[in-house]
């Protein structure tokens, strides 16, 4: 695909990636995503328009030329969901290159996205994420490795962390304290409580760890020694929901729904909630909590109260 940038575009290109990854602290993989969409979007362009476009012919396209490349992707049975992403991810390069360049490229801004039906996250009931809880012990004869997997499960729905998250833990955090400072999406920041029987399954974890956990290293082991992988831990609660005969979506990323939404329903304020999982906006916390409409407009009254 690089024959259909000029140099000038591919300049471009890198700029914006440079943008995203110093100032928005944007992820490689989500980096790679992005450059992946717009890539592939300026490779259209190309054959759309007869050859690689210069920035000139870039900002002069029309709403007919996105269509174009709309269409040829829904052609090659791209999903609405992934071609939303590559919409936006070209939006993401035009908002920036007309903020830096002060032209006007509101034909590209303005493009709605095809509709595509959320897919909702589906939390383990209660019981479902004790019982995950409590089988993933019995999952490996060896002790440390049985308590490494309970100490991990339990740091996902007891604080409801990703699980990239509680892998790149520290072992410097040792003994676990009471509150993590998380580095989370973007690079944004939050203050997570760590619940007693959460320190107490790392603590445990520890004690039996054959490897020095010492700080600047993995907190989280796998057999040789080398950071745990979170497939290691998927596969670990596949075997567990298998043997309990839990639905397939209890996976890592169920258990931070179910942190969400069992602690919304003990009463938990939703903004709050928001905060612990480090969400930018109310809207992603309602769908991770399954709130309803009614939930969501007490909170927002609440927050606006009418003059």
């Amino acid at each position: 695909m690089s024959l259909a940038l000029t140099p000038a575009v591919r300049d471009l290109l890198e700029a914006w990636v440079t943008h995203l990854r110093g100032v928005r602290g944007r992820a490689p993989a989500t980096l790679a995503a992005y450059r992946r969409d717009v890539t592939g979007f300026l490779a259209f362009q190309a054959a759309h328009l007869g050859g690689a476009p210069g920035p000139s012919a870039l900002r002069a396209i029309s709403a007919r030329d996105i269509r174009a490349w709309m269409a040829a992707e829904r052609g090659r049975d791209v999903g609405a969901r992934s071609l939303a992403r590559a919409l936006s991810s070209v939006k993401s390069f035009y908002g920036w290159w007309a903020e830096r360049d002060g032209f006007d490229a509101t034909t590209v801004l303005s493009t709605r996205a095809p509709r595509h039906q959320r897919r909702l996250p589906r939390p383990l009931t209660e019981t479902g994420a004790r019982d995950m809880l409590s089988g993933v012990a019995d999952q490996d004869v060896r002790d440390w490795v049985a308590a490494r997997d309970v100490a991990v499960v339990t740091l996902l729905y007891g604080c409801g962390l990703r699980i990239s998250e509680a892998l790149s833990l520290d072992a410097g955090l040792l003994p676990f304290p009471d509150a993590l400072r998380i580095r989370g999406k973007g690079g944004k920041e939050r203050d997570v409580p760590v619940l007693p029987v959460a320190r107490a399954a790392v603590a445990r974890y520890a004690a039996l760890c054959p490897h020095e956990l010492a700080p600047g290293t993995p907190l989280f082991r796998g057999i040789r020694g080398g950071a745990l992988g979170p497939r290691s831990v998927a596969r670990v609660m596949e075997r567990t929901r298998l043997q309990l005969g839990l639905p397939s979506s209890a996976t890592p990323h169920a258990l931070r729904h179910s942190f969400a939404t069992h602690l919304l329903n003990a009463g938990g304020d939703l903004r709050a909630i928001q905060e612990l999982l480090g969400h930018a906006s109310l809207s992603t916390t309602q769908a991770y909590t399954a709130v309803d409409t009614a939930r969501l407009m007490e909170v927002y009254d609440a927050t606006h109260p009418r003059a």
